[in-house]
């Protein structure tokens, strides 16, 4: 297993190629494994390759939580898909030994910090089994219509509206679209999604759709309906 090189563009295609159907590299929720591939980045991924960049960004912003995320940091080897090794640069610069505690103290290396891992990790699967048990069983949703704008006449609006379904939540379904005509010949990209009110807000819509800001100058919420 593993993703070639994460320092080469090859390498970070078949990231991106890994996450299309996915929202992290293991699991529903971000965990070590998010740590263990984006520290081996070595710069954010190109616009082109929108899924790698999406979950990107999306780890980016757990940044001062990453210690607290649940599991334990693998080597790169244990993540990715079938068949491809890992080569990332195992080698970067000799670490200093005040590194090599820095890394001891980040991500919980020796025995006692993958206990406290592991008590973490059982604590939060009971409150998240107690959560679910308490939900009513109806669950409210909504439908909401957005409005993508591109920069100009000459954005490409196909690869628009695939980064912009790249974006993968649990409580999101993405609907129709269709471009609009909004002068000077730029179009803009109008899309439904469905989404569950308790997870996915019109905030992290727009936070995540505008990341991809080689296509996205903007985006509105055209019309919002509980359903």
């Amino acid at each position: 297993m593993g993703f070639g090189d994460l320092k080469s563009g090859s390498g970070l295609k078949v990231l991106n190629d890994f996450l299309s159907d996915r929202s992290y590299i293991e699991g529903y929720v971000p965990s070590q494994a998010d740590v263990a591939v984006f520290d081996a980045i070595s710069s954010p991924p190109s616009a082109d390759l929108c899924h790698a960049l999406r979950w990107y960004n999306h780890i980016k912003s757990y940044q001062s939580q990453k210690n607290s995320l649940p599991g334990v940091k693998k080597p790169l080897g244990q993540y990715g898909p079938a068949g491809v090794a890992d080569t990332t640069s195992s080698s970067a610069p000799a670490a200093s030994k005040d590194d090599d505690d820095d890394d001891i103290d980040l991500f919980g290396s020796d025995d006692e910090e993958d206990a406290e891992a592991a008590r973490l990790k059982e604590e939060r699967l009971a409150e998240y089994a107690a959560k679910k048990a308490k939900k009513p069983a109806l669950i409210a949703k909504s439908s909401i219509l957005l409005d993508v704008k591109p920069w100009d006449d000459e954005t490409d609006m196909a690869k628009l509206e695939e980064c912009v379904r790249s974006i993968q939540m649990d409580g999101l379904v993405w609907g129709q679209s269709k471009l609009v005509p909004v002068g000077y010949g730029i179009k803009k990209l109008q899309i439904n999604c469905v989404v569950e009110d308790d997870k996915v807000g019109t905030d992290i819509l727009e936070e995540q759709i505008t990341a991809f800001e080689d296509y996205v100058q903007s985006m509105d919420v055209a019309a919002f309906n509980k359903i």
